[in-house]
């Protein structure tokens, strides 16, 4: 990354934690994915129980891994063969680990999901909610922010799934009623009730979709 380009999302960042601020959200700055593993490990806190839901930009900065080696209760989905009993633990967890699939310059996050169980514990559940974001996900504004989420992530993850949805197979959105569509819940994240939930690492690299 360009030194300039570097400069950007800094001066960007700081930006987006004011504004989160002001939605009762906390911000945080990290230069790279080993700052980023840092503060993440920090707000977590050892000896938390831990959930996420299909949060990549948490694998890209090693987190997982780190949650599984150290000393953390990691609901591991995966190891989970009922998916409610994961879904359900996971609502009672400390921490639950997420990213945004757009964020505006503002501090609000768009997030879409087609089983719900990542929406549903963002905006209630879990103690304490930690997001992964990286700075290609900033938006100039919300609705920039919801074209990103229906245009970028979600044919993303259309495909990742191998999905067969009009997204997947072209590459933008439809507004498409498939019953494979993974736009099935929309959460718009403008403000926390709750002091001290919502915590957002911008991270200086591109992460997840």
């Amino acid at each position: 990354m360009m030194e300039f380009e570097f400069k950007r999302n800094e001066l960007l960042a700081q930006k987006v934690i004011k504004g989160l601020e002001s939605r009762n959200m906390s911000g945080y700055y990290a230069a790279n994915k080993e700052e980023a593993l840092a503060k993440a490990l920090e707000l977590i806190g050892e000896g938390s129980s831990v959930g996420m839901g299909g949060c990549m930009s948490a694998h890209e900065i090693g987190l997982v891994d780190a949650l599984k080696e150290g000393d953390y209760r990691f609901i591991d989905r995966d190891a989970i063969p009922d998916p409610r009993e994961s879904m359900l633990a996971t609502y009672d967890a400390d921490v639950f680990l997420a990213s945004a699939n757009a964020i505006t310059e503002d501090g609000i996050m768009v997030n879409i999901d087609g089983n719900s169980n990542r929406v549903s514990a963002i905006a209630q559940g879990p103690r304490k909610v930690v997001f992964i974001v990286g700075m290609n996900k900033v938006c100039d504004d919300l609705d920039g922010a919801m074209k990103r989420a229906r245009n970028v992530a979600a044919p993303i993850n259309a495909q990742r799934f191998g999905l067969s949805t009009p997204c997947a197979k072209t590459g933008s959105c439809f507004d498409c009623k498939s019953a494979d569509t993974i736009c099935c819940q929309f959460l718009i994240t403008r403000f926390s009730r709750h002091e001290g939930r919502i915590h957002v690492i911008l991270v200086n690299d591109t992460l997840g979709f």
